[in-house]
Formats: structure tokens, C-alpha cells, sequence
């Protein structure tokens, strides 16, 4: 099998997140992966370390904060140089409580032997806090 670029991978995460392959997510991830995303969203912001608590913590929590089905990805670049991708996109989404996400991300992906090392997210967290814990504001 060929080796996927490091744009590959951080596209074929992407997909994988809108598609619901849980399978594909979790190999996406280099076992000592980190996430960090900026803000004071309990569950959600902070450094998480190593792909299980990514997986179990970091996105388990972000998922639920959606209504299933409901998250759309709009991507509007992904450049790579070498092993970092940058990936900037739009989320759509609508809250268990009915109400409408869209916030705007720019997230940067290390990527080394084909899995995502390190992540470091930035999108408007006040907006986010708002829409999906305004009970944490």
C-alpha cells in the first residue's frame, strides 16, 4: 500500500468525522497524538494527550455537543509543507437544544509516518461557549 501525503491524511480524517467512521478516526492518530484547542469549554478546550484521550475525551465530548447527523464541513483550503497542514473550514451544525452552530476553524495538523502527531486548533471560542455551553458562561 502507498503512503498518503500528509494533506491525505488530514482529508481522509476530515472525511472520516463527517462520514462517522470511527474506525478511520481512531487510525488517523499516532498513539502519543496531541489535541490543543484554546478557550474554557469544560471537556472540549485544553491540551488533550495521546489518541485515547482524544478519542475518548476530546471528540466524545465535542460530538455530543451536536445534533447527530447534523455537522457539515466546509472547507475552504488545506495547505501542506511537509509534515504541517494547515486546514481552514467552516462548521455547520444545530445543538440538542435546536441551536444553530457556524463558526469558522484554522486548525494546524503535524503529521509523521502517515498519522496525526499534534493538533492546534483556533476558531472563535467566545461565539463557540455561547452557542454550545452557554449554562458554562
Amino acid at each position: 500500500m502507498q503512503s498518503l501525503s500528509a494533506k491525505q491524511v488530514v482529508t481522509r480524517f476530515l472525511d472520516a468525522v463527517t462520514e462517522g467512521d470511527d474506525a478511520t478516526i481512531a487510525d488517523s492518530f499516532a498513539t502519543d497524538a496531541s489535541w490543543w484547542v484554546a478557550g474554557d469549554i469544560p471537556g472540549v478546550t485544553g491540551t488533550f494527550e495521546g489518541r485515547d484521550s482524544i478519542l475518548g475525551e476530546f471528540l466524545a465530548n465535542a460530538l455530543q455537543l451536536f445534533e447527530p447527523g447534523s455537522m457539515q464541513f466546509v472547507v475552504r483550503s488545506i495547505v501542506a509543507e511537509g509534515e504541517l497542514v494547515s486546514a481552514e473550514w467552516n462548521l455547520k451544525a444545530r445543538t440538542p437544544r435546536g441551536a444553530v452552530y457556524d463558526n469558522h476553524y484554522n486548525v494546524m495538523f503535524e503529521v509523521r509516518d502517515g498519522r496525526i502527531a499534534a493538533v492546534r486548533e483556533y476558531t472563535d471560542t467566545l461565539y463557540a461557549k455561547q452557542v454550545l455551553a452557554p449554562a458554562a458562561g
